[in-house]
């Protein structure tokens, strides 16, 4: 039996705690796993549910927390290494960057022979300033030397890392995609679009735009918010637009909201907060967007292509490896608002457009971002990390 310690940052909404349980309850029976990580923040939803609905029962470490805490950071270290003790993992797996400094930390003094990072996103750019980035860059140089192998969740990611950042040479990473359980954003679509817009009174001609994520600034909701103003200046296109999710520029942001609902004269946005089953609600939006200054590998992208539905982002992180330009959706370089409104007003106005990308959305997402296809990858990745060392 090979046994692995998963670390992630915190279990809240969003990609990584999929991945972690996708990896803590499918990867083959000669593996054994143990899943560990911080309690969501007070603006952020709580994602436990996520490995609960897959049999997985986590290790919270109450003192893993986000933010840079030099007690709460003690604690936590020592509690890892508790772990490690107890559980004599013959791989530590960290995801994401504090549970990757100090997993990468507390496997390297427990002398664990094999220990693997992925980064689901990085802080290098849109985050802090240049002297903070500075600090993070060495961090994470100085981590990679005790790291047998580095996940990069795409191949843009990667020459990031290697070229841009310069983390670690290119032959310490793999590229590994992301995966998920994608077959229930393709079923009963037509019963969840028609209960999505029940409940919000949306008729058959209003055009449902969602955006999904914190309300951070990293996301740049300020973007959606001008381009949903410059699209409702067609009195011809009528238009509803979703904001889901919460963070910290809830109010800021719903103050920006109702300037243009009162220019318009007319209600535009509903702010929803956090919505747990999100399969229920993508069928119902006509186009999701994304307006981010930074990301990983986006998850509400590949979610909304799974349900059918056409995408509109800026072109950042590896978003152009999750949508095909063009197919499922418009991959937009820079941050002007006059030309993300223009794709936008595109989408909008075109039902045969958004009737071709919804038709691609799924033949595109199916097999590429599968959890099968992501255990299978990190599982071949253990064992041979677990050979080498053997030699």
């Amino acid at each position: 039996m090979i046994k692995v310690l998963r670390i992630v940052n915190r279990f809240n909404l969003g990609g990584p705690t999929y991945n972690v349980t996708y990896l803590s309850s499918f990867l083959p029976d000669e593996f054994e796993t143990i899943l560990c990580g911080g309690t969501h923040e007070a603006n952020e939803g709580d994602s436990l549910f996520i490995p609960e609905r897959y049999g997985v029962k986590p290790v919270i470490i109450q003192s893993l927390q986000r933010s840079i805490n030099p007690l709460n950071d003690r604690k936590a270290l020592n509690e890892i290494r508790r772990i490690i003790k107890e559980f004599k993992p013959d791989i530590v797996h960290t995801h994401a960057s504090k549970a990757g400094a100090l997993g990468r930390t507390a496997a390297y003094k427990e002398k664990v022979p094999v220990i693997v990072h992925t980064f689901h996103g990085h802080v290098f750019h849109s985050y802090f300033g240049k002297f903070k980035t500075w600090i993070y860059k060495l961090a994470e140089r100085r981590l990679a030397k005790k790291t047998d192998a580095i996940i990069a969740i795409s191949e843009i990611q990667k020459k990031e890392l290697t070229e841009i950042h310069k983390i670690a040479p290119a032959d310490k990473f793999r590229v590994i995609q992301l995966g998920f359980d994608l077959d229930r954003f393709n079923e009963n679509k037509e019963k969840k679009r028609s209960d999505f817009r029940t409940k919000y009174n949306l008729t058959e001609n209003e055009i449902a735009i969602g955006i999904i994520g914190r309300l951070t600034a990293i996301k740049n909701h300020e973007l959606f918010i001008e381009s949903i103003r410059l699209i409702t200046e067609n009195p011809n296109l009528k238009v509803r637009a979703f904001i889901i999710g919460d963070g910290e520029r809830m109010s800021e942001l719903q103050e920006l909201a109702t300037k243009v609902e009162e220019e318009r004269g007319a209600k535009i946005f509903e702010f929803t907060s956090w919505i747990k089953n999100v399969d229920d609600i993508l069928p119902g939006l006509d186009i999701v967007a994304l307006t981010s200054f930074n990301e990983g590998t986006p998850v509400s992208l590949i979610e909304a292509q799974a349900s059918g539905v056409p995408i509109i982002s800026t072109n950042v992180g590896g978003v152009s490896d999750v949508v095909s330009n063009g197919q499922t959706g418009f991959v937009i370089d820079g941050f002007e608002s006059k030309t993300f409104a223009e794709k936008l007003s595109e989408l909008a106005v075109n039902r045969e457009l958004r009737l071709k990308m919804s038709q691609n959305g799924w033949n595109y997402v199916e097999h590429k971002f599968h959890y099968k296809r992501l255990c299978n990858d990190v599982a071949n990745l253990y064992k041979e990390l677990l050979e080498k060392k053997l030699k």
